[in-house]
């Protein structure tokens, strides 16, 4: 389905794969399918990002069975929210994701707001996109820090053997 001239602005070109996705009108508000949620979700500059992302994980053999989306977390006694989680095949994290606006210009901000989110769930790797720019972070949780990767970890590289 092609979108309205009222929210074409936000699905402009990113530097992702681009995706079959689904769209639905209600009340003047266009939704979008996520196929994590399994359900439409309102379509934002953000949310477009986050479809784009979640189905490039996807794309790169993440697991959509270990992918989860806008999960709730608790740090310093407030409720937050993370945009994309994977975990490994034990149940533990490996890779989160902050999701921005692709108008949104990736700084410093951005990515302490992922390490800040990290700090409760602990995983292997961060992401920080906004659909035009990526940002890949292997944590290092021994020496307290992380250093930056030039892309997304593959996923099948992690799974124990058995």
């Amino acid at each position: 389905m092609k979108p309205t001239n009222q929210k074409a602005f936000l699905m402009i070109k990113l530097a992702l794969p681009e995706f079959e996705y689904q769209l639905q009108t209600k009340e003047n508000k266009v939704f979008i399918f996520d196929v994590i949620r399994k359900k439409y979700i309102m379509l934002t500059s953000e949310e477009w990002v986050r479809q784009h992302f979640v189905h490039y994980l996807i794309g790169n053999q993440y697991p959509k069975s270990l992918i989860n989306v806008e999960s709730g977390l608790h740090y310093n006694n407030l409720q937050k929210r993370s945009d994309v989680i994977v975990y490994d095949r034990q149940g533990s994290p490996f890779l989160l994701t902050e999701c921005k606006a692709s108008s949104i210009m990736l700084t410093q901000q951005a990515v302490n707001q992922a390490l800040m989110y990290n700090y409760v769930l602990k995983a292997k790797y961060l992401a920080v996109t906004n659909g035009l720019q990526h940002l890949y972070y292997k944590v290092d949780f021994e020496k307290g820090g992380s250093e930056s990767i030039a892309q997304l970890p593959n996923f099948e590289d992690f799974v124990p053997s058995s």
